[in-house]
């Protein structure tokens, strides 16, 4: 995931803003970072997303897990 689509992500359930926790970077040719491994955490209602093989994984969840239908 791009520095550059991380500072446009919200959070999904109530549109908070989301804080980045690196495990896992690498900088591109271009000299922006790729976020390759991470924890996205929504500011206002505390919920993570993570970030795998730099994709964020935002299906809307609550603090016990992904929320259904």
């Amino acid at each position: 995931m791009k520095m550059s689509t991380y500072e446009i992500l919200c959070c999904p359930v109530c549109k908070g803003d989301l804080t980045l926790k690196t495990d896992k970077k690498e900088i591109l040719e271009t000299g922006e970072e790729d976020i390759i491994e991470g924890t996205l955490r929504c500011e206002s209602c505390g919920v993570d997303y993570p970030v795998s093989e730099g994709i964020p994984d935002l299906l809307p969840r609550d603090k016990k897990g992904i929320i259904s239908g």
